[in-house]
């Protein structure tokens, strides 16, 4: 909301506070003030200048040789190329050693070999926003009225010598939509009178009702509608004072008519909209809700497709506005109109809501009668806007009001105590200080009881309960008063679950490993959205996605990942180690709603490792990136249950890819991009991984404290043994059944070498294992190692096709 302190005033005293100062108050008392901004500053030496002629440079097509008088003894010469300057026309004239925004200072000039003396200046040169300013000088200078005083202050007579404030609203203060709203505020701050504008015109003979009738058919989202009828008006530009309120409050000016509904919208908080009364056809306003797939070109001269749910404003026949949201194209206020039907009305929020949503069409009304506007202010609004419309268009208004009333504008009664208050506080403040407060914010409060009866005005929508009127007297006493004490009671120290220690475990391990966190979007497009999932459960698409590639919650973390890599990639990065701990979305709960559960991921392209002073590199391959995984696993002590398998997954390699297994159970997979995924995604040898985390981390749930193993006494002793079989079989299923022989000697066993060249047998392969035996209670003897290891050589024997080189 951009407040003008200059329109302020019409309504509350500010006390002659400087804007600074009463922007601090504003801020204190619990509204914030984001910006103060001097219109004026900086900018000095522009005056009003009359042109006194015109001619074409001689030099150039689009330049114009002008005299101006400003004020002076003899006419001014100067250069412009503005397209719309003319003779006999009063404008804006910055003088040479003037002062414009964005540190331009005018000097004399000589162009194309005339001099030119100072410049004639759009409204954008003196820093109005180009969406505000008029469309008929958008793109040239500014016209001033024909009785602007030549030479004088052309920021005075602009309504630029102000200051405004611009204040960041919670969507629970919609009070302070309005001018009038943000003078109560400050009127309480300052203890200040608020003083409306005063509202006097005369009727014609004619009366409303005999020219409109009106019905509304749905009163539960329309329970008031008011249209008040004014004919003989004369479209024009509005005076100058309200176009340039309109453009401190950033709202473009259009008409006299169309510019009085938004200066109301302004002032009173209360959406209003004209109709051409003759476009009407009818004479009939009907409000009912739209029919399915009904269609209405709105004042945007876009054509929308409504829904059954909408409300709409009709002739009887068809849709002349979206209520609450935008009128039609077909019922605008025109250069040719005469008579115009004022509408004001108190629609249903959440309809308005929904509508504005359906449409994605949201409009300054729209924000107003989503939040909920004043009730009491409906009419008020609607005679404001007769008035001023017999003021500055011309118009008679006639004789009554059309009205439908169902509105119910009881003010929200609190009933609270002075001890709830200041126990919620933590202070003392006095009952005489709380009815001070409440009645400079203009509540309705009578003390009775040792209670306080509150009825809260009805432009405060955010009364409701007795928090609400705590908060009030908090805000306006001053929370700087309120004192500051140590909390009392029982003190607990915090500390992480077992899930939240784990999981940074898990963080800290992979940063340690040389992996960078990445955080990539949950949303995906559907195509990518459950590539590598480890299980495709139905997809959860937006309602309404910002685009095809954000439009479905994503099932896996890796294509995000890989994305991530191949960004890097194509800038230069020749080698990228990423991770990420986040959620996948998965199905639906009870609740309609998506599961969501926490993956860890990473992705590896490049090189691992580039010694370039020893020379050695190492490219990442599928065993880096296992080593990493089983880091991660001995960390959180599940080593011992999980095993790898060789799996085929979409979109990885055949050859590299295998299933993590948890107790038998998938949680997880590793493997390398397939070739043409990689040539798809601009990557070279690339490997990744993602497991659920959840599952892991459950697993692990114990909170059992570290244990310690004491530094072995006794040697270790180990055997080599080089296995020929067949090429189908793994080394990991080897390393089961050797397990599984139950030899308790045997600590630990390690794959060093596998060869399938040529000279071995077709189909077959040599895989040397290196086993290690070891007693933490005394020295092994040659034949307890032995006997172990024959124990393993039977094992090895049950495997078919397997024999000892």
């Amino acid at each position: 909301m951009l407040v003008s302190l200059e329109w302020l005033k019409d309504y509350v005293s500010t006390q002659g506070l400087a804007p600074e100062e009463l922007a601090e108050k504003i801020t204190r008392s619990g509204i914030e003030v984001d910006a103060v901004i001097d219109r004026a500053s900086g900018m000095d030496k522009i005056v009003v200048g009359y042109v006194v002629s015109k001619e074409k440079h001689p030099e150039a097509d689009k330049l114009n040789i002008c005299q101006v008088d400003v004020g002076e003894e003899a006419p001014q010469q100067i250069i412009c190329g503005a397209p719309n300057v003319d003779a006999g026309q009063k404008v804006i004239v910055a003088r040479p050693g003037a002062h414009l925004p964005g540190g331009i200072k005018i000097k004399k000039a000589k162009l194309r070999g005339h001099e030119s003396n100072g410049m004639i200046c759009s409204l954008q040169e003196l820093g109005i926003e180009g969406k505000v300013v008029p469309k008929a000088y958008a793109e040239g200078i500014y016209v001033l009225p024909a009785d602007a005083e030549v030479g004088a202050d052309a920021l005075a007579l602009l309504g630029l010598r102000d200051t405004v404030l611009e204040l960041g609203l919670t969507p629970n203060r919609s009070d302070a939509l309005s001018m009038l709203g943000v003078a109560y505020e400050v009127g309480a701050i300052l203890s200040e009178e608020v003083k409306y504008p005063e509202i006097a015109y005369s009727t014609s003979s004619d009366k409303a009702e005999d020219l409109l009738k009106l019905r509304v058919e749905d009163l539960q989202a329309n329970p008031m509608y008011v249209a008040k009828v004014v004919k003989n008006v004369k479209i024009a530009e509005s005076p100058m004072w309200l176009q340039h309120r309109l453009m401190a409050a950033g709202v473009r000016p259009h008409n006299n008519v169309v510019d009085v509904t938004n200066y109301i919208l302004m002032e009173y908080g209360q959406p209003l909209h004209a109709f051409d009364y003759d476009s009407l056809a009818t004479g009939e306003i009907v409000v009912r809700k739209a029919t399915e797939g009904e269609k209405i070109t709105t004042l945007d001269d876009q054509e929308r497709t409504l829904k059954a749910s909408d409300l709409v404003i009709t002739n009887g026949k068809e849709p002349v506005a979206i209520a609450g949201v935008m009128g039609g194209a077909n019922s605008e206020v025109t250069a040719s109109t005469t008579t115009v039907v004022i509408e004001s009305a108190y629609f249903d929020g959440l309809t308005v809501r929904q509508t504005s949503r359906n449409l994605g069409l949201r409009s300054d009304a729209s924000a107003r009668f989503e939040k909920g506007v004043d009730p009491n202010r409906v009419v008020p609004a609607a005679e404001r806007a007769a008035a001023l419309l017999a003021e500055l268009a011309g118009g008679e208004v006639l004789e009554g009001t059309c009205i439908v009333d169902e509105l119910d504008k009881t003010p929200a009664r609190v009933v609270v105590s002075p001890d709830f208050i200041n126990e919620r506080l933590g202070m003392k403040i006095s009952l005489e200080d709380m009815l001070s407060i409440l009645e400079r914010l203009k509540f309705g409060v009578e003390a009775a009881n040792g209670l306080l009866i509150i009825d809260a005005p009805t432009r405060r929508q955010d009364i409701k309960i007795e928090e609400d009127i705590v908060e009030e007297i908090a805000r306006l006493y001053g929370y700087d008063e309120i004192p500051m004490t140590l909390p009392e009671g029982a003190n607990q120290v915090g500390q992480l679950t077992a899930y939240q220690a784990n999981r940074r475990v898990v963080r800290n391990y992979m940063e340690g490993a040389g992996l960078y966190q990445a955080v990539t979007y949950s949303l995906t497009s559907e195509a990518l959205s459950q590539r590598f999932a480890l299980k495709a459960e139905p997809v959860t698409r937006l309602l309404m996605p910002m685009s095809e590639e954000r439009s479905t919650l994503r099932q896996s973390l890796i294509p995000h990942l890989i994305e991530a890599a191949a960004y890097n990639v194509a800038r230069k990065a020749d080698s990228v180690a990423l991770y990420e701990v986040g959620s996948v979305f998965l199905g639906q709960t009870a609740e309609g709603l998506p599961f969501e559960e926490e993956h860890v991921a990473a992705v590896l392209t490049g090189k691992w490792l580039d010694h370039a002073w020893q020379g050695e590199k190492k490219e990442v391959d599928f065993f880096v990136l296992k080593g990493i995984i089983e880091g991660v696993i001995g960390k959180l002590g599940l080593t011992e249950r999980i095993t790898f398998v060789k799996a085929e997954v979409a979109g990885l390699h055949p050859g590299r890819t295998a299933s993590i297994l948890l107790d038998g159970e998938q949680v997880g997979i590793i493997g390398g991009l397939h070739p043409a995924e990689q040539k798809a995604w601009g990557v070279k040898d690339t490997y990744v991984m993602e497991m659920n985390l959840v599952a892991l981390l459950q697993a692990n749930a114990s909170e059992a404290p570290l244990g310690y193993k004491p530094v072995p006494r006794f040697p270790a002793m180990s055997r080599d043994i080089a296995l020929v079989m067949n090429r189908a079989t793994t080394a990991g299923e080897v390393v089961t059944i050797i397990r599984s022989a139950g030899v308790k000697l045997l600590k630990d066993i390690k794959v060093f070498d596998v060869y399938e060249g040529e000279k071995m047998e077709a189909g077959k392969k040599s895989v040397a294992f290196s086993l290690t035996y070891f007693d933490p209670e005394r020295t092994l003897t040659d034949e307890e190692v032995v006997a172990a290891h024959n124990k393993v050589l039977k094992a090895i024997a049950t495997i078919e096709g397997t024999e000892v080189r």
